[in-house]
């Protein structure tokens, strides 16, 4: 089984997790190609929700390409359920997020939300975070100072390229990745992620970081993980 296939099962198994909530409620959606997956998988049944929050530009126009409503965050209180991926994830539901990019957005609407459904394959589960460089979004301004600041915790520390041309921002390959947000990601490698949750207070509190890929604070109260032999449903 390929990893597109365990990313169809999981959100098919994410799709049947929310169509247990009461009808009419609002949903957080989050970023990324298993998060796509789940998108499509809920689509057929867009109308047991009276809307959707999306984390990232690209999900917004995906929940709108299938018909979903979203709703501005702001007009939003309190959300049910948020559903999305995770770069990485240790048993105790603290992820590592952004590979993507929509760290900051993921956040905020994850904080929002009664419970956050992490979906991915068995491959993110690790015993300690760390082996993914971790993301931590950063006003353009603040590259230097922040980098410094990383490299003293013991991080490796570069600047996230752009993965390709941006008409819109007018990017090129070689410039800086550029979020929704419009700012950079430095991306932190050799990082033994033994406190998730004092690591991510810590980088916060950095003069010119916006957020830290660390969803500790934010962290998942169910895994639904695949692996060859079906999906699994973990409570944590």
């Amino acid at each position: 089984m390929n990893q597109d296939q365990l990313k169809q099962m999981v959100g098919e198994a994410a799709r049947d997790e929310v169509l247990k909530l009461p009808a009419g409620q609002i949903l957080g959606v989050g970023t990324g190609s298993t998060a796509n997956c789940f998108i499509d998988a809920l689509a057929p049944h867009k109308d047991h929700f009276s809307g959707t929050v999306s984390s990232s530009n690209a999900t917004t126009e995906r929940l709108l390409k299938h018909g979903f409503k979203v709703l501005d965050p702001n007009d939003v209180n309190k959300l049910p359920a948020y559903v999305d991926g995770a770069d990485e994830i240790d048993p105790a539901g603290h992820m590592i997020k952004g590979g993507g990019g929509a760290l900051t957005r993921e956040k905020i609407i994850a904080s929002m939300a009664n419970q956050f459904i992490c979906i991915c394959d068995s491959s993110k589960q690790v015993p300690i975070l760390g082996n993914f460089a971790l993301p931590v979004e950063v006003i353009p301004l603040a590259k230097g100072v922040v980098s410094r600041e990383l490299e003293k915790m013991g991080g490796q520390v570069t600047l996230r390229p752009a993965k390709s041309i941006r008409t819109d921002l007018n990017q090129t390959p070689s410039e800086p990745f550029v979020t929704d947000n419009g700012g950079w990601i430095l991306d932190v490698a050799g990082l033994k992620i033994t406190d998730p949750i004092n690591m991510e207070a810590q980088i916060n509190q950095i003069a010119g970081v916006i957020t830290v890929g660390l969803f500790a604070k934010e962290k998942a109260n169910i895994l639904l993980v695949s692996n060859a032999s079906g999906v699994s449903r973990i409570s944590l």
